[in-house]
């Protein structure tokens, strides 16, 4: 899908009005005002309750669709804690995957300087510069930007604007781990990640090594970043209520990656290598990797690593250090490369780095 950004358009000044008056709105099923999250000396935005979502749905015929994994926030108070638990300021620029009908953006308005949504959905993204204007009064009072880019995250190559200094977003737990490994990887940029994802890849983002479900996201988000668990959300705060809890994971970009000689990329394989087959020891996964049994445990040993152990005992540390130690194959030329098939996957091929 082609990435199409727009900015939101100028509003009268009786529409800022009735945005002004209508903030004071509180109650179940009506907007709120952010209250102590919103930026001094800026209009506050609007937050969505489930009235107003489920009225911006029925306006738009939209169905929320298990395809693309859209559980809509309809929680005020949960948008306050994500944009808190975020540490979002007045001088960040806020990139946001997968903004839907708009309730986290309109959190993330009152306090960012600049916000940049990547939307997928085309009838979504046609709708939300509108209903941005109607909410959030901020945006036509110059009070902070906001950027539509309408395009799939994960074809997302450079985004409009200053690079963003904060990935802030609901990802749907069906591309949630790729995304956010995706936006780390393109965007440097970005110094503080707070998503909210299904509970279970929560769990396995914030697992330390060691864990039963420390494994392949567990250890590319270190690459990245510190990672760890913010919090749990219940499911009452979506329409629809999805059939499981969701959590809140907060990573901090890392000064610098992983100190290696190896390459991402080789690092990366290393890892799913080891995962593909996580219960034999690293010996026998990391067979097809190396091109032998033998060859595997070579590389195991010159790295210092325990040939018996299993993959999820090992740091992303260690696991740069071994892709140091791939062992070379002769390709048809007769050159020599450490670039080898890729291994053979289980069942979770969305862990993998897009």
């Amino acid at each position: 899908m082609s990435e199409t950004p727009h900015s939101t358009p100028p509003r009268t000044g009786s529409a800022e009005a009735a945005d002004t008056a209508g903030a004071a709105a509180t109650g179940p099923g009506k907007a709120t005002s952010p209250g102590d999250a919103a930026a001094p000396d800026r209009h506050p935005a609007r937050l969505l309750g489930p009235a107003e979502v489920r009225r911006l749905a029925d306006k738009l015929g939209v169905s929320p669709t298990k395809k693309l994994g859209q559980n809509f926030v309809i929680d005020p108070n949960t948008i306050r804690r994500i944009v808190r638990a975020g540490d979002v300021t007045a001088d960040d620029v806020v990139v946001e995957v997968g903004p839907g009908l708009g309730s986290l953006t309109l959190g993330l308005l009152d306090v960012a300087r600049r916000v940049v949504a990547v939307e997928i959905d085309p009838v979504l993204a046609a709708a939300l510069p509108d209903t941005l204007a109607e909410f959030a009064p901020g945006i036509a009072a110059g009070e902070v930007e906001f950027e539509l880019v309408h395009s799939d995250a994960l074809r997302v190559a450079e985004l409009p604007g200053p690079p963003p200094t904060a990935l802030v977003a609901n990802l749907p737990y069906n591309v949630a781990v790729p995304v956010l490994l995706h936006m780390l990887e393109r965007f440097p940029s970005i110094e503080r990640t707070l998503i909210m994802v299904q509970a279970e890849v929560a769990d396995r983002l914030a697992a330390e090594p060691g864990g039963r479900v420390y494994g392949v996201p567990s250890v590319k988000a270190r690459w990245y970043a510190d990672v760890k668990r913010a919090g749990s959300i219940g499911r009452s705060v979506f329409w629809p209520a999805p059939n499981v809890d969701s959590g809140l994971v907060r990573l901090d970009r890392r000064a610098v990656p992983p100190t290696t000689r190896a390459e991402r990329r080789d690092v990366f394989a290393a890892v799913d290598a080891a995962f593909a087959q996580r219960r034999k020891t690293l010996r026998s996964a990391l067979s097809g990797w190396a091109g032998s049994p033998a060859a595997a445990e070579q590389a195991l040993t010159a790295a210092g690593i325990n040939p018996g152990a299993r993959g999820e005992t090992l740091t992303v540390e260690e696991f740069a250090r071994l892709a140091e130690h791939r062992p070379e194959r002769e390709t048809a030329d007769g050159s020599r490369t450490k670039e080898h098939p890729p291994p053979k996957r289980g069942a979770n091929r969305s862990e993998d780095t897009p």
